[in-house]
């Protein structure tokens, strides 16, 4: 195994210049492999492969004749270079390159120094050496949270702890060619010899927390499914879990750029499949193009340079508009009669004349005045289906303001998509939020056919004296925010305490505000504070302005899980009005049939919009 050197020369050796060429370049095998031996590439079943020899040849100063890489791991299953393998059998190569940029941002913000070479085939490596090993199952976890931002990156080499192995510089190519050093191979040998340090990794850990969380919960619901498939098999009532935020053929063709020869006969083709999901999904063209840039790379590639795109953009998706704009469909947003399963929903029971719209924003002002000062400490008796019942109101309210109404005909899975709930649960809390709202949500219809049941809310007679004598408080109200889906109920009505607070709050007055538990509080703040949502001045709570909550969630796969809950719901509306329709199929637009390449709803992203009041409910 090699093991760094502190106290050697990190000077190059003599012959060691500018030029890399490929016998040159072979000199940084030994320092970026796990053991000093090597594996001889050749083709087996018509694949090539790097096949495990009895006796691995060792690594010397003198080029293999033939494609060659080295193992990873060490015969103990540690690391010495983390190995980041961006694969054109993956990703196209404008995919590639952009990912081997972003990743190499990401490691110059923590510190880090690499190495970096170019294959023939246009893959892209990026060697991190460390001063310290890492077990497998830690730098197995970093790669694989990096392959969540960076859809080219093949984690295979480090999730193989026998036979994991890479091209180093210098190696020949199975199409030939060798692999091309990018880095100046003097800066490239001092990189390998003067190693990362320790509090870099960390760094770098602490960058990538968002996607270590976010594949951790992956591994445990497909660990989860594969357990009830399993007990499913060994007899009935065993209902499989399906992991949240599935990757949809679409959904992976807009991130890689790789796309099905067989249904799309050209690029051109798979552009406009894309581009019909987005405008079927209430995206704008603003839209569309700053995610080019940012989490859909596969699509701009398919352009095949930004000239093109320019030139092609706004009529494609023109046409995209109008092939999913359903003929005698009013514009969207506007309040019409229910086409489809994701239509606005109408308003079937309440006042016979109905509320000015400034009179619905006083009313809804007033109430959360009454939410805050009164309602916030009674519902905290409650415990944990008082947290529950706080977010639910809030939610009300929201929709209150958004829909400028006072009446409330909404189902249960339109909120159960805005707070990250399951139906059955807010159709259990809703009588539950009746009951305990003192009158400020009463209903006063019963649910029937195809309409939910009708609320009206309205202020008390015993808070208006209350909801005059408090000053209005400024900022939105929020049920549950994208984000909170992944961090929890509780990460919610904290942020929400720092966030309204007029002063910035200690730890010890968000306590008093929420009616939370000290070690609730304090876990919320430690995991809101890792992710740079909040800071800590002299004590004091602040909320950092550099953090996006909506390109966090989308970290975390908070929207992934938010749009394929959409998209259940969608299929469930639709199975219950078939039912209702004597088992007829409702009619569909062309973009909303059942599709496997497209049953996964899009959310536009919207830091303004992906609140309580902006697309979730549009969308719900």
């Amino acid at each position: 195994m090699v093991h760094p050197d502190d106290s050697a020369s990190t000077h190059a050796p003599p012959g060691v210049g500018a030029r890399s060429a490929p016998g040159q370049a072979w000199i940084l095998a030994p320092l970026i492999a796990g053991q000093p031996v090597y594996r001889p590439g050749r083709w087996v079943g018509g694949r090539f492969q790097y096949p495990r020899p009895q006796h691995p040849p060792r690594i010397t100063g003198a080029l293999p004749a033939g494609p060659a890489a080295v193992l990873i791991h060490g015969v103990d299953g540690s690391v010495a270079t983390l190995c980041l393998d961006l694969d054109t059998s993956k990703a196209l190569k404008g995919v590639v390159d952009a990912d081997a940029a972003a990743l190499g941002r990401l490691l110059d913000s923590s510190g880090l120094r690499y190495v970096a070479d170019v294959s023939p085939s246009g893959g892209r490596h990026l060697y991190v050496p460390l001063a310290e090993r890492m077990t497998g199952p830690e730098a197995r976890e970093l790669v694989e949270a990096m392959t969540l931002m960076a859809p080219s990156l093949d984690p295979g080499p480090h999730q193989n702890v026998t036979d994991g192995c890479i091209r180093v510089p210098g190696s020949l190519h199975k199409s030939g060619g060798h692999q091309i050093l990018t880095t100046h191979l003097s800066a490239a040998y001092d990189i390998l010899r003067r190693r990362n340090p320790p509090a870099a990794v960390q760094a770098l850990r602490r960058a990538l927390a968002p996607e270590l969380r976010r594949a951790r919960e992956l591994k445990n619901r497909q660990a989860k499914a594969a357990a009830a498939a399993a007990a499913a098999t060994r007899g009935p009532g065993s209902d499989a879990v399906v992991p949240g935020g599935s990757q949809s053929p679409l959904r992976v063709l807009a991130r890689t750029g790789l796309y099905d020869t067989a249904r799309y006969a050209s690029p051109s083709e798979a552009r406009m499949a894309v581009l019909n999901h987005f405008a079927a999904c209430g995206w704008t063209l603003e839209q569309v193009r700053g995610e080019l840039t940012g989490q859909f790379p596969g699509l701009a590639a398919l352009y095949a340079g930004t000239g093109r795109q320019e030139r092609l953009l706004d009529a494609e998706w023109a046409k995209a508009c109008a092939f999913t704009q359903k003929p005698g469909t009013p514009e969207r947003g506007g309040k019409s009669a229910r086409i489809n399963n994701t239509s606005q929903p109408l308003l079937t029971g309440g006042q016979a004349e109905p509320t000015s719209r400034a009179g619905v924003h006083q009313l809804v002002n007033d109430l959360e005045n009454v939410l805050y000062a009164v309602l916030d400490h009674r519902l905290k008796e409650r415990g944990r289906e008082g947290v529950s019942l706080r977010l639910l109101l809030r939610a009300v309210l929201g929709y209150l303001r958004t829909m400028e109404t006072d009446t409330l005909d909404v189902g249960c899975r339109t909120f159960a998509a805005a707070l990250g709930k399951h139906h059955v649960t807010i159709a259990r809390l809703l009588p539950v939020l009746a009951s305990a709202s003192d009158g400020i949500l009463s209903k006063v219809g019963e649910a029937r056919g195809r309409h939910a049941d009708t609320y009206l809310i309205q202020l008390p007679a015993h808070f208006e004296q209350l909801a005059r004598d408090l000053s209005w408080r400024r900022g939105k109200i929020h049920g549950i925010r994208p984000v909170f889906r992944a961090l929890g109920d509780v990460a919610a009505l904290v942020y929400e305490a720092i966030e309204r607070g007029r002063l910035s709050p200690t730890t010890a007055a968000i306590v008093r505000a929420t009616g939370l538990s000290r070690t609730a509080v304090d876990t919320a703040l430690a995991t809101m504070s890792s992710y740079t949502m909040i800071e800590r001045r002299h004590g004091h709570w602040a909320i950092t302005a550099g953090t996006g909550l909506t390109d966090l969630a989308r970290r975390l796969g908070a929207l992934d899980d938010a749009a394929e809950q959409i998209s259940r719901h969608r299929k469930q509306r639709a199975a219950w009005h078939a039912w209702l329709d004597r088992h007829l199929t409702p009619e569909l637009a062309a973009h909303e049939i059942d599709d496997p390449e497209a049953d996964l709803y899009w959310i536009p992203p919207s830091d303004t919009e992906l609140h309580v009041g902006g697309t979730l409910w549009r969308v719900a």
